[in-house]
């Protein structure tokens, strides 16, 4: 009997509750259990204790006050950082005034989802506006050397079937998924009307016309019947607030702006105009582990500032199989995200198609079940953070075999269960720290205390560079419409932010009573998932059906009931009620953006994901919009 069938057919307790219980991501991170049972730990190769004991002071040194606030909002005398490198010239144009049935604001892999599953639908009068000077959103931004997706791109890149395309490795570079979100916006012929090197500054509802108004910064004031917001969770850089981040005297840059007229070279490296330049890269997160490796190829000196080290994992990418491309069957791209949302959902199936590092802890989780076919449910947990444990001993491992100086391999380790923060997966990045033009600079979990005219500053010794590049990622954790750059006034003048003041309040977390014909695209209060196009494409596919119909049926608005929104808050804040189901980065874990920067938000058990998994979501999603009924909705 195959494990698919041993878990269906009910044999196994603990595998039906795993799969009812263990549908997030969140559940391999559970609060840190003190007991196990001795058979289970008598031939374990390390101490669970020393390695709880070692993460909680990890955790501890770490935690600050200010929480997302130690970040700068790039705006003023930081307004530099936003500039656009990668367009010639400004595009000259007069305002638009017009009316529409749907504007889409973002362009990246949201807003390409939703114009492609509205002209799915039949919805033809689209207008896109999007602030950079192309579709593809994040990966319009991040053209850094190495830029490369960490889910597999068979799965992440949308709607691989509907233009015909495999990617060329398993892991799509920058380049392809940018030249992949310009086919989506050919094919579905979503140019026509799109407005580029655009920011929306205001969203008003007008109640007497039943229209959204939407303001640019180009002075356009266009008129809409319905509006998504597809802003993406990865579009508002950030900077560190490091004492005399206005000091420095030489050249800086952000990673998602990388200025190759100073390092030259392009996306795949080259960076031939570094050679006799010092350079300084602050972090160590997803984007410093694929970017540094080009940095110490052609740099004088790197200096890599460290406060938290990354999981770092093996990539193995290589080139898509012809063979295997051409014997994919209609229908392998859903069964394929669905297989890997399963997998890193907690629930075992037949077969992994994925097979990587991310589905791998799943894997590890079953080989500690099968050791112990007496297994209780109330153990469960507990085994779950053995596999934890496991993998993070083989993550620690692998520094130890690609890092020849033990004091920097040691600095270079990860002490905190795994989906903490997110994992990293490279090939290169580790061996990287044996080059001696590469310097780590680990601040002992405290970060840059201070950057002078001549460079930065860590536990009193200064670091002189010619360049500072700040790897220090994007906004997450603030408030929707800071990262958004714009307030939404709906009903009665209400302003969003205040109708979310107490934390986010939607139906399905797409929309909310008293923001007519308004759609979101949000994690809050949906379905998270590692594979985030996935969620992207469920809520396109929702919003599309609803806006289809109320085209096609002549009504001039759809309107959140206040109920249906009440019962989703509290379905929401329920699960929550109940522990740590539904996030990554729990209370326990080492700050990062999963847990916003380890200060809890007092709304967060509100503004959560939903708690019974994105599985579970999809399917109640799908239901719904089969029901007929339109339940929560009202039409006029």
């Amino acid at each position: 009997m195959s494990l698919a069938e041993s878990h269906s057919s009910g044999t196994r307790p603990w595998r039906v509750q795993i799969g009812k219980n263990c549908c997030m991501l969140g559940r391999f991170v559970q609060s840190i259990q003190r007991e196990l049972i001795m058979s289970v730990t008598a031939d374990l190769p390390y101490d669970p204790d020393a390695l709880r004991e070692r993460y909680r002071e990890e955790r501890e040194k770490r935690l600050r006050d200010d929480g997302n606030e130690q970040y700068v909002e790039m705006k003023g005398d930081y307004e530099e950082f936003l500039e656009d490198p990668y367009v010639d010239q400004a595009v000259e144009r007069d305002p638009v005034t017009e009316e529409v049935d749907v504007v889409i604001i973002g362009g990246g892999f949201g807003g390409l989802q939703a114009g492609a599953r509205l002209r799915d639908a039949g919805v033809k009068d689209i207008r896109i506006i999007e602030k950079g000077g192309d579709f593809g959103g994040t990966w319009y931004w991040n053209r850094y050397p190495g830029a490369q997706c960490d889910v597999e791109s068979y799965c992440y890149l949308p709607l691989l079937e509907e233009l015909n395309y495999v990617p060329k490795e398993k892991y799509s570079y920058a380049r392809e998924i940018l030249s992949h979100s310009e086919a989506i916006g050919k094919h579905f012929d979503l140019y026509e009307g799109a407005l580029f090197q655009t920011e929306v500054t205001g969203l008003e509802w007008d109640d007497a016309a039943s229209r959204w108004v939407i303001r640019t910064n180009r002075s356009d004031a266009i008129r809409a019947r319905f509006v998504s917001m597809a802003n993406g969770p990865l579009h508002r850089p950030k900077l560190p607030g490091i004492l005399g981040l206005d000091r420095f005297k030489g050249h800086t840059f952000h990673t998602s702006r990388w200025d190759y007229d100073y390092t030259g070279g392009g996306p795949d490296g080259g960076l031939d105009k570094l050679g006799d330049k010092k350079v300084a890269i602050i972090g160590t997160g997803a984007t410093a582990i694929q970017c540094v490796p080009f940095l110490g190829e052609t740099a004088e000196h790197l200096y890599v500032f460290q406060r938290t080290p990354s999981t770092v994992d093996v990539r193995g990418n290589r080139p898509t199989d012809p063979e295997w491309a051409k014997s994919l069957e209609p229908g392998w791209q859903k069964e394929r995200m669905e297989n890997f949302n399963a997998l890193v959902s907690g629930v075992p199936q037949e077969k992994d198609l994925v097979n990587d590092g991310w589905t791998d802890l799943i894997g590890k989780m079953f080989h500690q079940f099968r050791k112990h076919d007496d297994v209780k449910r109330e153990d469960i947990p507990k085994l779950m953070e053995l596999a934890n444990f496991d993998k993070m001993e083989e993550i620690r491992a692998r520094v130890d075999e690609f890092v020849e100086d033990s004091e920097t391999a040691e600095k270079l380790k990860p002490y905190y269960q795994m989906f903490c923060k997110r994992p990293t997966f490279n090939d290169d990045f580790l061996p990287t720290f044996n080059r001696a033009n590469v310097t780590l600079v680990d601040t002992n979990g405290q970060g840059v205390d201070e950057i002078t005219e001549k460079g930065l500053v860590v536990d009193g010794v200064e670091y002189e560079v010619d360049c500072i590049i700040y790897s220090t990622g994007f906004e997450v954790g603030t408030a929707y419409t800071r990262r958004a750059g714009y307030d939404v006034q709906g009903n009665d003048g209400k302003l969003l932010s205040e109708h979310w003041e107490t934390g986010t309040r939607t139906l399905h977390g797409m929309g909310s009573h008293g923001f007519p014909n308004l759609f979101i695209m949000n994690t809050s209060q949906g379905g998270f998932t590692a594979n985030f196009p996935h969620l992207l494409d469920e809520s396109a596919v929702h919003q599309a059906h609803i806006i289809a119909y109320a085209l096609d049926s002549g009504h001039t608005r759809v309107e959140i009931e206040e109920k249906a929104e009440d019962d989703w808050v509290e379905t929401i804040k329920g699960f929550a009620a109940k522990g740590p189901t539904g996030g990554l980065g729990g209370p326990s874990c080492t700050p990062g953006y999963y847990n916003n920067e380890g200060k809890p938000s007092p709304n967060a058990a509100q503004s959560g994901p939903y708690g019974g998994g994105s599985i579970r979501f999809f399917r109640l999603l799908k239901e719904w919009r089969e029901d007929g009924n339109f339940k929560g909705l009202l039409f006029r």
